[in-house]
């Protein structure tokens, strides 16, 4: 099974695309939201050296921003 995971702030455009695209391909997800989560906002910065977002972990894997090929080839 494929664990999916996107992190989100509230106002993140690419965000949404990511929820959006995952959610037309019927890949369930979970969404944490790191502007609501100080502390997993650090942690991700720690684990991935990146303070943007999405970011989008699938099986251990890192997708940073809206990139659909990437989340695909993952998921596959």
């Amino acid at each position: 099974m494929t664990n999916i995971k996107v992190y989100t702030t509230n106002t993140c455009p690419y965000c949404t695309m990511v929820k959006k695209f995952l959610e037309d391909k019927g890949l369930s997800f979970k969404e944490i939201n790191v502007q609501e989560d100080r502390k997993t906002a650090e942690k991700l910065v720690e684990t991935t050296g990146e303070m943007g977002v999405p970011q989008t972990e699938i099986n251990g894997e890192w997708v940073l921003g809206f990139n659909p090929d990437k989340i695909i080839e993952l998921v596959n």
